[in-house]
């Protein structure tokens, strides 16, 4: 294949998982919207509850990420290996939902122990056990989506995906605010919406695909689920360090003021559009080097690799640009609080900054993960997150008198370093790979 050929099918296995990751991350834009127009403390419950939110959310969608792969290098006319996938993993993901929603269950009783104002911390408990909720039916969802890809189907997901966001925006509007008859649930609300829109979510799904999963059986072995696992939990790890990251940053943030957390939330509500497009490229390139992994074709791994990062790095550098000229107007799209947006604009310049190394290391994740190479990039992600970004945001944010945007200075060198050795790893990889 030649680089223009690598260039068309990465578009064209990512642009559909890129409309669906982005119409995930807009059902958050328009809560956060949604939400802020209630006021300051319930936008800063809803960041609070969902940085723990998110943390369970993305370990269970790492986790899932470990099916595509193994049906990518699978022969497609081998359908009992690829049904036993699909079977094992909906029963690792089944498992691992109602997993996650105890975890959420249990930390919604002592949010008041993260130093947040207690209006706050009491908003954000009834929040966090409706969105972990969601985690059940998103997780079952998710073990179809990933079968679905590993085919190279990335359109049927996004069509699901896209009609359940929409639901869930006008479930928003019916539940928030009391609109057509429900009851005005405020924030509470936001969640209820969300709850409503992935059991359809799933079931619709399911219906979907019916064609891809006929011969599916309601049975699953322990072997398979452990060869699962052994891909699936490094990549939830790699997700739960990078978004605990954050998560960190923001109860940080909050130990400054509502104020502060709420311009935080605005800015990583709108730093997160660019990062879930980039991680669309990413599941995209782990299906492209699956694919190659099976072919057993070297030259066109690395091509496929390196066009994944090519595409990533332009995409990003554009959403920065964006980021830069828009600073003012984009946080007066969630809230009227004059304070919040300016420090808000000035958190979206730092954001502009990391675009590109953002969109590296997810990419980085992705393409890693399709050489089945998630222990290394695991360990890495904990360093640069854990061990630099964490402690050097931390000294310049309250020793440093950077504030948050010094929290922002300490991820944006996480990130980047994350980037580089993923780049570096892939390289290095990919030429001693040893075909079996």
């Amino acid at each position: 294949m030649t680089l223009k050929q690598h260039l068309q099918k990465n578009i064209v296995l990512a642009l559909p998982v890129v409309i669906g990751q982005l119409g995930h991350i807009m059902v958050g834009v328009a809560d956060s919207v949604m939400v802020g127009r209630l006021g300051v403390i319930p936008l800063a419950a809803a960041t609070f509850a969902g940085t723990i939110y998110h943390i369970l959310m993305l370990f269970g969608i790492g986790v899932s990420y470990a099916i595509t792969p193994k049906v990518a290098a699978t022969d497609i006319h081998d359908r009992s290996k690829l049904l036993g996938f699909l079977q094992n993993g909906f029963f690792m993901n089944l498992g691992l939902g109602l997993i996650l929603f105890g975890l959420g269950y249990v930390c919604s009783h002592f949010l008041g122990y993260f130093g947040q104002e207690a209006p706050v911390a009491a908003a954000a408990g009834p929040y966090l056990i409706i969105m972990c909720g969601s985690l059940i039916p998103l997780m079952i969802f998710q073990t179809f989506r990933q079968y679905a890809e590993g085919l190279s189907d990335t359109f049927s997901p996004m069509i699901v995906s896209v009609f359940a966001n929409l639901l869930n925006v006008f479930f928003n509007y019916m539940l928030i605010y009391g609109k057509l008859g429900a009851p005005a649930l405020g924030l509470n609300g936001a969640g209820y919406a969300t709850l409503m829109a992935r059991i359809i979510m799933f079931s619709v799904m399911i219906w979907w695909v019916k064609g891809k999963i006929a011969g599916f059986e309601w049975k699953y072995n322990w072997k398979g689920i452990k060869e699962l696992l052994r891909i699936g939990l490094p990549s939830g790890m790699q997700y739960v360090f990078e978004v605990g990251a954050f998560a960190t940053a923001a109860i940080m943030v909050g130990w400054i003021s509502a104020e502060a957390l709420a311009a935080h939330n605005i800015a990583l509500n709108l730093a997160a559009i660019s990062y879930m497009a980039a991680t669309g490229l990413a599941a995209a390139s782990t299906i492209r080097i699956g694919n190659q992994m099976g072919l057993k074709d070297r030259r066109n791994l690395r091509i496929a690799g390196f066009s994944s990062f090519g595409m990533v790095t332009l995409f990003m550098a554009i959403c920065g640009l964006t980021f830069i000229l828009l600073r003012n107007v984009l946080p007066a799209l969630y809230i009227e609080d004059s304070a919040v947006r300016t420090t808000a604009a000035s958190l979206l310049v730092i954001a502009a900054a990391f675009q590109i190394s953002d969109g590296i290391q997810a990419v980085g994740l992705g393409v890693l993960r399709g050489l089945t190479d998630v222990r290394i990039p695991t360990i890495v992600t904990f360093i640069a997150y854990w061990l630099i970004a964490i402690p050097i945001g931390y000294w310049f944010a309250f020793h440093g008198g950077y504030g948050v945007q010094g929290m922002w200075y300490g991820l944006s060198l996480g990130l980047t370093i994350s980037g580089i050795l993923h780049i570096w790893r892939f390289n290095r990889l990919s030429k001693k790979i040893k075909f079996v």
